[in-house]
């Protein structure tokens, strides 16, 4: 069987702390948000992650399902949990409660979905020993796909920044397209400028790499150079689950325009500047949906794609969107 896209990582509960003291738990976790997103803008993701068989898990796998993601599980003691303490502008500060093994995963099993894409990301490719396990899929799968990795690191469950870091900038190394927010370059690289970082870590071996700025917009590097696009002016209800949308779309409009596949590796690096910024402009437009909404509630294609958004349905090259600038 072949599978358009592999998502591996992990999937939780994230238990949401709101105003006058409500709390909300809902399903979640970055690389499960990647899949739905992608299962929402009609891709066909496959999920390799971990759940427990408890109510938690029913009620992920539940979620997952209802968007279209097939999952393989690895067993657990119970479902991990994220405690998400919002702030007054929506923003989402974690405390996890989570284990990751991938135990009895069998990797023969993994590389025969042949995915054209493999997405790792966030907790999954730093907390080990899952972490190792990860490694050596990717390993396994690279010489057949593209690789997409999101750092998205969680500083609470990272304590030793060193070795941290040192497992980005392998897995960055290896990967094709990197997405990383400013945030997340500011933590492992502080002091330095994120677009500076990101310039860097794309000659280390990735076609493109994204940096996210939140409601200032994106910017790509690659080879030929910086292009940049502008945010959405949006009413933000909360933040969750935003850049997970927006790696999402990225992933989505590399299969838009062609590009899955080891095959395709080449290309990706010789990218036009044009299908670049469209790619950042629809990875705009898709995050400001789920940032109007709560919690991770990323859009379906009709949401995002249309005229007054200037991004194409999927099948069709997504134009450039005119208000937006590039920078040599």
């Amino acid at each position: 069987m072949s599978r358009d896209v592999l998502v591996i990582g992990e999937a939780l509960v994230d238990i949401v702390h709101r105003e006058a003291g409500r709390i909300e738990e809902t399903p979640g976790g970055s690389p499960a948000n990647v899949a739905l997103a992608l299962a929402r803008l009609g891709d066909e993701p496959l999920l390799l992650t971990q759940l427990g068989e408890d109510p938690r898990g029913r009620a992920v796998r539940a979620w997952l399902a209802a968007s279209g993601v097939d999952v393989l599980v690895a067993g657990a003691e119970r479902t991990s949990t994220a405690s998400a303490q919002l702030g007054p502008d929506g923003s989402a500060r974690y405390e996890f409660d989570l284990s990751w093994t991938l135990d009895g995963v069998d990797p023969e099993s993994v590389v025969g979905e042949h995915p054209g894409i493999v997405h790792v990301g966030s907790v999954a490719a730093l907390l080990h020993p899952g972490a190792d396990v990860v490694r050596s899929l990717l390993e396994a799968l690279r010489p057949d796909a593209l690789i997409s990795y999101d750092p998205n690191i969680r500083p609470a469950l990272v304590p030793d920044r060193a070795q941290a870091l040192r497992d980005v900038e392998a897995l960055v190394a290896a990967s094709d397209v990197v997405k990383a927010s400013d945030e997340d370059l500011g933590w492992l690289y502080p002091g330095e400028d994120p677009l500076e970082v990101a310039q860097r870590l794309q000659r280390s071996g990735p076609a493109i790499v994204v940096v996210t700025r939140g409601g200032d917009g994106a910017d790509a590097v690659t080879a030929a150079g910086v292009v940049r696009v502008g945010g959405h002016r949006v009413d933000v209800v909360d933040t969750v689950g935003a850049g997970d949308t927006f790696m999402a779309a990225l992933i989505h409009s590399l299969r838009d325009a062609g590009l899955s596949g080891a095959a395709s590796r080449e290309a990706l690096r010789g990218v036009d500047e044009e299908l670049v910024r469209a790619m950042l402009a629809f990875g705009a437009a898709a995050a400001a949906v789920t940032v109007s909404r709560p919690g991770a509630d990323p859009p379906r294609l009709d949401e995002v794609a249309g005229p007054s958004e200037g991004v194409s349905p999927a099948g069709s090259r997504m134009p450039p969107l005119p208000m937006h600038d590039a920078r040599p």
